[in-house]
């Protein structure tokens, strides 16, 4: 791996940090979108991790696309359209796909702007929590081209389809309180408040068992598509699992032993 993006542990929550400031994030080449990859493979191959917090270095959470890429006909905008497509396919849509199959929750900090493919990255974390500096832009459209990377489909998911219909077709760019109030992110907090803000929300989620966590987010990413009954029935196998794992027995004991202090 080179290092763009630096894998830190704090016992159970991973963060990872976009570390190309002087770029100011942006998901330009294989190797980036490849590294990412990497590390959604090592949280889930990692029983152990229970959060993962995403952000950026510098003063971009992401630009997204390279401009001078897509003006030079290379890199992801280089070759004929098959090649194109091709290339989307086994580049940078490989991220959301991977970050769909986290079965950790996880947490955008988006501490400066989110840009086209950088907003659609903070689309793909289960929870945004945004600096005051943050912006957001579905921008593609400005540029003639659409959303590549998965964002038709993710931010539709978080706002609903009409304010992702506005944000799509404007391109237009968003502060973070305008942000907040359409449902984009959960919260927005100071600036220099982002990762401690961040970081606490991590560890509210992480006190919880680990198996409950991961099973979970599988039935809230199931319950997307399913029906009714078919969630349902995940939710029951599931639950017969929780059942018999030590972190339930655990919980219920402390939890009954809370009782008998208050008697």
């Amino acid at each position: 791996m080179s290092d763009f993006v630096l894998f830190e542990r704090d016992d159970s929550v991973v963060t990872l940090t976009l570390n190309r400031a002087e770029e100011r994030n942006a998901l330009s080449t294989q190797a980036q979108w490849d590294e990412i990859v990497a590390c959604c493979d090592r949280v889930r191959a990692d029983p152990t991790v229970k959060v993962v917090i995403l952000t950026g270095a510098g003063s971009a959470f992401s630009a997204g696309g390279n401009v001078k890429d897509m003006r030079d006909k290379k890199g992801i905008a280089g070759g004929a359209p098959y090649t194109i497509m091709r290339g989307y396919q086994n580049g940078i849509q490989k991220i959301p796909l991977a970050l769909h199959d986290l079965d950790v929750p996880t947490i955008a900090a988006v501490n400066g702007p989110a840009i086209g493919a950088g907003c659609d990255l903070a689309c793909m974390c289960d929870i945004r929590i945004a600096s005051e500096k943050a912006r957001f832009a579905e921008s593609f459209v400005k540029l003639g081209i659409v959303p590549g990377d998965g964002g038709a489909w993710l931010v539709q998911r978080v706002i609903g389809y009409q304010r992702a219909a506005e944000l799509t077709f404007t391109g237009d760019t968003i502060d973070a309180q305008t942000a907040l109030s359409i449902g984009l992110v959960a919260q927005v907090v100071a600036h220099d408040a982002l990762l401690e803000a961040a970081r606490a929300l991590a560890a509210r989620i992480a006190v919880n068992s680990g198996p409950a966590l991961r099973m979970a987010k599988r039935l809230l990413r199931q319950a997307q598509s399913a029906r009714l009954d078919e969630s349902l029935e995940l939710a029951a196998a599931m639950q017969a699992l929780a059942h018999h794992t030590p972190e339930h027995d655990a919980a219920v004991a402390a939890f009954v032993a809370q009782l008998a202090q208050r008697k």
